[in-house]
């Protein structure tokens, strides 16, 4: 997946020609200064983004620049890199500078309108293959569905099922329908709607959100990351569990008997969404911790 997207509109047009010239510096020479640059943002990863944003610039793949780091730079692709290093310099997202993100075995278009796809929601995916019967034509919704990331997931190793995406944002549906036709994944619907709301009662066999959940208190909000993503997609506001309460008052009445609610969340969450589950009238709720052992997917049945 090393191969540069084409150019949209927040990206610099690559270079027509973008062979090694004669003159100007060798990559690794470029490398080597971009990545000492890079490494003053926390948590980041100054060698693979600087070899993604080279790439990006001249449109060679990565295994070019490890092959031929003598090679050398002419002035358009010099022009190019140095804007693209100006965006990830002052904090942007690297999925938004490169306008792609890896999500399970999928590459993902993504933009400002769009949330990232994490590591940590593959969990929920992995999640509900486990609990729903592969061999039975379903009917699952994502809710919030942002670039369309589980749905897509979803609809790639279960081609039989039936899957709503659904969003509240115009913009996050546009790139979820982009996604969804690149992947040809005909058997996914894209709704614009709120939640629940969209669907008649007992008509889904599953109910799947990664939904916004940080606290308007938390002041990760204005740092790293975060500050550049869409805030509605990160929080709801107030405790940050409003849009869980939001999908679990609702989830009774649209599941089937037997049917799933399945909820990422946040890592001190998961004793609140379980009671906010049972509330709701579902059963046996349980919580899973991710990679790095915090709470972060809870899930129950109607």
């Amino acid at each position: 997946m090393d191969d540069p997207p084409p150019p949209d509109s927040r990206t610099p047009s690559r270079p027509s020609a973008a062979g090694p010239h004669e003159s100007g510096p060798r990559i690794d020479q470029i490398l080597r200064e971009a990545a000492a640059a890079l490494a003053l943002i926390p948590d980041g990863s100054p060698r693979l983004e600087a070899e993604l944003l080279l790439s990006q610039a001249t449109g060679w793949p990565r295994t070019h620049l490890v092959a031929w780091p003598e090679h050398r730079l002419g002035p358009e692709a010099l022009g190019v890199f140095r804007e693209l290093m100006a965006r990830r310099l002052i904090g942007e997202p690297i999925a938004y500078i490169r306008g792609r993100q890896a999500f399970w075995s999928l590459d993902l278009k993504v933009t400002p309108d769009t949330l990232i796809p994490r590591p940590e929601t593959e969990l929920l995916v992995e999640t509900a293959l486990e609990l729903l019967a592969a061999q039975r034509r379903l009917l699952v919704a994502d809710l919030g569905t942002g670039c369309g990331a589980i749905a897509a997931a979803l609809a790639t190793e279960r081609p039989d099922w039936t899957l709503f995406a659904t969003d509240r944002s115009e913009g996050a549906l546009r790139i979820a329908r982009e996604n969804l036709a690149r992947l040809q994944l005909s058997r996914v619907v894209v709704v614009q709607a709120h939640w629940l709301r969209a669907f008649a009662a007992g008509s889904l066999d599953a109910v799947l959100s990664n939904p916004p959940y940080i606290a308007a208190s938390d002041p990760h909000l204005t740092r790293g990351d975060l500050r550049f993503e869409p805030r509605g997609a990160l929080s709801p506001d107030g405790d940050g569990l409003g849009a869980c309460r939001a999908i679990a008052s609702e989830a009774f009445r649209c599941l089937r008997p037997g049917g799933w609610l399945l909820l990422e969340h946040g890592h001190a969450q998961g004793a609140d969404v379980r009671r906010l589950l049972t509330a709701a009238g579902l059963r046996s709720p349980r919580t899973r911790a991710d990679f790095a052992g915090h709470d972060r997917v809870t899930w129950a049945h109607a």
